[in-house]
């Protein structure tokens, strides 16, 4: 059996003797086993099936998703690395040099990108470029029309409400900057340590909901904790299982991607990044896990069915004749938009979407409630991604949960979204050009950690 479905093959079989009350047993199974048996089938909370996910991921999605990315639009992110940690003053800065970030110069950046916040059309950006700089002086220029001016008042409004997942950066501070996201890929950075474990343990212990009867340690990381965590996890309703179940896969597709890019050779020569079969087994294995691997790689493909169901719900957005991805290179920027239709399409025929209709179904105002600490729990996460530090991971930690709190927005904004007007400004629903390029970057990671798990599974076939 392949050393990566072996790997597979054991973290499921880790979770099935969870279940069944046999976790202490050992197992004679393969490494590969240990990490993979118990990642197929179906998904819990879930119709769909982890199969069905590979292929569909593998094959029709990830070659176009990647190509995607790598277009001038998608490749440049705004971000800024500075911002104080709100929430403690002890930050050890990584003084690697591969936590380190390089930043864009001014001439780097397309034209176009720089040129306005929201990509709608070259028209359009210039109309709004003009208001959003009149507003920042606290008036409206006259000289705009009727319609520009109240789709403004408007979309200030709604991104000022109570709708958004994330704290977003303030693009228009002289501390936020243009990064190639393709010259800073992610990848391991030897950030560990106290450290990195702290910003981990805040986000499960302080902010996934628990019972108040409960006392810490709560989280899976911490040694001994499994079984408590979970008995706790599988008493609680859909949406807060859903919560920890999110914020686990996240940290699950970032694990992947430090152990397919890990540092394996550094010297005055060269640079060798390659998969580590042995880190991957470290956080994936169902025994050295005492079965935690499994149910966080079950977790990263929850993950992706949210994502991937949010991604099929915004397409009437980019359909939008007056939509551009706007880079000021016309035919790029029509080949482009063309292959995000494709992909959108392609997601759209996806036959075992996520069924978002069972959240939040209850008493109205009850459930009003658990949405609202939904959304403030998951901005306090986006918060805390100011207090990692590594600025690479910050970097990735930034765009990953904004891209998953874009996923939220669309979500709970499907009738906004099926209002929307088939052309011309979109005074309720409207996504900013950080949040698109949020989006679609942080799917692309969880998509490219589903194809590594397949090449780890490859790789772990060679292990008996």
């Amino acid at each position: 059996m392949g050393r990566g479905w072996g790997l597979l093959i054991g973290l499921l079989g880790a979770v099935w003797l969870l279940s069944s009350g046999h976790g202490g047993q050992q197992s004679s199974e393969t490494a590969a086993q240990r990490c993979f048996c118990q990642v197929s089938g179906y998904l819990d909370d879930c119709t769909c099936d982890v199969e069905t996910i590979d292929r569909f991921n593998n094959y029709r999605l990830f070659p176009r998703l990647q190509k995607l990315l790598e277009s001038d639009y998608f490749r440049y992110y705004k971000v800024n690395l500075k911002r104080p940690c709100p929430f403690w003053n002890d930050i050890s800065q990584c003084g690697r040099r591969d936590c380190a970030v390089k930043p864009c110069q001014s001439d780097e950046v397309p034209d176009g990108i720089k040129s306005a916040s929201y990509k709608y059309s070259e028209e359009a950006n210039n109309l709004l470029e003009e208001c959003e700089q009149a507003e920042r002086l606290g008036a409206v220029d006259e000289s705009l029309s009727e319609e520009t001016q109240k789709a403004v008042l408007q979309w200030t409004k709604h991104d000022d409400s109570s709708d958004n997942f994330c704290e977003a950066d303030d693009i228009q501070s002289p501390d936020a900057e243009y990064v190639d996201l393709l010259l800073n890929p992610e990848r391991y950075t030897g950030y560990k340590g106290p450290d990195a474990w702290k910003i981990w343990n805040v986000i499960y212990e302080e902010n996934c909901f628990k019972p108040q009867t409960i006392k810490r340690p709560l989280n899976p990381l911490a040694s001994g904790q499994e079984n408590t965590f979970y008995s706790w996890l599988e008493g609680l309703c859909v949406e807060k299982r859903a919560f920890y179940r999110l914020i686990s896969g996240l940290h699950a597709s970032i694990n992947v991607h430090l152990s397919a890019r890990y540092l394996l050779q550094d010297t005055w020569l060269e640079k060798k990044w390659g998969h580590n079969i042995t880190e991957f087994q470290q956080r994936f294995d169902g025994i050295l896990t005492e079965g935690e691997g499994p149910r966080r790689l079950k977790n990263l493909y929850f993950l992706y069915l949210i994502e991937l169901r949010a991604l099929s719900k915004v397409l009437p957005f980019f359909e939008r004749p007056d939509f551009q991805l706007f880079t000021g290179n016309k035919i790029q920027d029509a080949e482009n938009k063309m292959l995000l239709l494709e992909i959108l399409h392609e997601i759209k025929s996806f036959p075992l979407h996520f069924d978002e209709n069972s959240f939040f179904a209850g008493d109205k105002k009850e459930a009003h409630k658990l949405k609202e600490d939904f959304r403030l729990h998951f901005r306090n996460i986006s918060r805390i991604m100011d207090c990692v530090g590594c600025f690479k991971c910050r970097l990735w930690g930034k765009l990953q949960t904004q891209g998953l709190g874009t996923a939220l927005k669309i979500l709970f904004s499907e009738k906004l979204i099926a209002n929307m007007p088939e052309s011309g400004p979109s005074y309720e629903f409207h996504l900013t050009r950080q949040e698109i390029v949020s989006l679609f970057n942080a799917f692309g990671r969880i998509s490219t950690s589903v194809k590594e798990l397949e090449n780890f599974r490859n790789l772990l076939q060679n292990i008996h």
